[in-house]
């Protein structure tokens, strides 16, 4: 039998894609397929597959498993993530990724909390927060959408907002000076 031959003559080279994706594709926010592959974790791979795995999640291609695959190295159905090859115990005990099974570094996941742990967290905060007064849940609140703080750094009940506090002598000093430049 003889060999497939390429079409393309000598070595000519291929040009690039056709379609560039330029700007990125919006989600439907309301979907909920959406929100549960944006939530799930991306780790286990190296920092080439795990640009790979976010550019698919960002562009909507990425496909979720819905039955566990094979592992390429114990051969049992124990591979639950989409994209990977190889479970994640014999990825860790080989130091691969477990997509292109390459013995490069591995970038470490966001550590995601179960919903369990959110919705504690959650109540958490909201207890807290109802336990503040006014002006210290408004500037919490403000600090929070800033990025300023993590919702892990709510102040606990009876704590003081340091931004807020205003000493009488600060604003004397100021007053004295004003007055001794005019009197000049």
């Amino acid at each position: 039998m003889p060999e497939k031959v390429s079409t393309r003559g000598s070595g000519a080279k291929k040009g690039p894609q056709k379609y560039q994706n330029e700007f990125a594709y919006t989600h439907n926010k309301g979907s909920k397929t959406t929100q549960k592959i944006m939530a799930l974790p991306v780790d286990g791979l190296c920092r080439r597959c795990t640009d790979q795995v976010l550019w698919r999640k960002q562009y909507r291609k990425y496909k979720p498993l819905t039955v566990a695959k094979k592992c390429v190295s114990c051969q049992l159905k124990k591979v639950k993530k989409a994209y990977h090859v190889m479970c994640d115990g014999c990825a860790r005990d080989k130091g691969v990724c477990a997509k292109c099974m390459e013995s490069s570094k591995i970038v470490e996941g966001n550590n995601q909390k179960t919903s369990q742990e959110r919705l504690k967290e959650e109540q958490e905060l909201e207890q807290k927060l109802a336990s503040m007064r006014e002006r210290e849940r408004r500037s919490y609140l403000r600090k929070l959408e800033r990025g300023d703080i993590v919702v892990a750094d709510v102040p606990n009940v009876g704590e003081s907002d340091d931004d807020f506090v205003f000493s009488d002598s600060d604003d004397d000093d100021g007053l004295d000076s004003c007055e001794s430049d005019a009197d000049k």
